[in-house]
């Protein structure tokens, strides 16, 4: 199959559990069982589960309550940052040995554009083995990958033989794939856009690849463009090595739900001293500054307000947040606050287009 657009080696590493597996492997007493990284067993959140404890049920982003129902020998772990950082580092620094087109997601996850690397090696897959192996030896920790030609296929392989495994999806089996594959399934299509596609007959990618681009358009906005190119295999989108931040926050749960906005606000100008250190640490400011409520049935609310000018000192976004607090009274006790800035002053940036390339895998 001929293509009209750049084709690129791409590589999608995917740490196994990552921060449950640097639990398990720092404290040898947690290995083969389950784990939790997050608040604890009465508040809080999971931020990541162990496979063993995934086997229950649990999930990353649950509340701990629900952790415990499903698996009530769950074992929680209080999150250590810095390690997960040491560890993403050690990581990343194996990433670079191969290429300098690296594009980390998370600490746990990266694109690498392998298209032309350090070893002028032929075999995107092989590098992709090669380089799951060093990091198993050189850090101790299990990843997953992902091969194809553009990173949203790349994204969706990297699932499908975890953990500890690999997939490669060449030019020839793109199309193919993306056909046979469930319409949940692709990356960016979440419970919602998934129902929403179901009540319009789209299941799999194949119905999808059969809805015209007017249709796409009208039911689902400017994302129909989007989905009509993905499902044909059509991404341009480059391995970005300066990954531009598009909002910065700071968010904090209790171990008591707080009743008025006074607790709130003092609560809040607690989240603000953080999130003004990070506005700091990461040199952007930003005009929209919006503050999150999580109630104590779960229930999330949002608010939001845009300024004239970039704002990145605490003195400065403060009193929006205070005005944003009052604005309506809670409609009951809250379980979690945070701010967040968005619309920052590094928005905009671009980078220029790869040419065509005639690869092989």
């Amino acid at each position: 199959m001929s293509y009209d657009f750049p084709i690129r080696k791409i590589v999608h590493i995917d740490m196994d559990a990552f921060y449950a597996s640097v639990e398990q492997m720092d404290n040898p007493e947690l290995q083969g069982k389950p784990v939790a990284v997050g608040g604890g067993r009465e508040r809080g959140v999971v931020a990541a589960a162990s496979y063993e404890a995934r086997k229950y049920g649990v999930r990353s982003a649950m509340a701990s309550v629900v952790a415990i129902r499903r698996c009530p020998h769950l074992i929680f772990v209080k999150p250590r940052f810095e390690r997960y950082k040491e560890i993403s580092q050690k990581i990343q620094s194996i990433f670079y040995d191969y290429t300098d087109l690296v594009e980390p997601l998370s600490l746990d996850e990266a694109f690498l554009d392998v298209t032309t690397n350090k070893f002028g090696h032929p075999s995107a897959t092989l590098l992709a083995q090669e380089i799951r192996y060093r990091i198993k030896e050189e850090v101790g920790l299990n990843a997953s990958a992902g091969i194809s030609v553009n990173k949203f296929t790349a994204k969706i392989a990297s699932d499908i033989n975890k953990p500890n495994g690999q997939k490669t999806i060449p030019p020839e089996e793109v199309i193919d794939f993306l056909e046979g594959l469930a319409i949940d399934k692709f990356f960016g299509v979440g419970k919602v856009t998934a129902a929403k596609m179901n009540k319009h007959g789209i299941f799999t990618g194949k119905q999808l690849k059969e809805q015209s681009l007017e249709y796409l358009s009208r039911y689902f906005g400017k994302s129909g463009k989007h989905f009509y190119n993905i499902v044909r295999g059509i991404q341009h989108s480059e391995v970005k090595t300066d990954r531009i931040r598009k909002s910065i926050a700071a968010e904090r749960t209790f171990t008591k739900d707080l009743g008025s906005e006074h607790f709130m606000l003092e609560q809040l100008d607690k989240i603000a001293d953080e999130l003004e250190k990070r506005l700091e640490k990461s040199k952007v400011k930003g005009k929209t500054i919006t503050v999150k409520l999580k109630y104590s049935d779960f229930t999330q609310q949002t608010r939001s307000k845009t300024v004239p000018q970039f704002v990145g000192k605490k003195e400065d976004f403060f009193p929006v947040v205070r005005e944003l607090i009052y604005q309506e009274k809670p409609k009951q006790t809250v379980r979690l606050l945070g701010i967040s800035i968005t619309k920052l002053n590094t928005e905009g940036v671009t980078k220029s287009v790869s040419s065509q390339l005639e690869i092989e895998f």
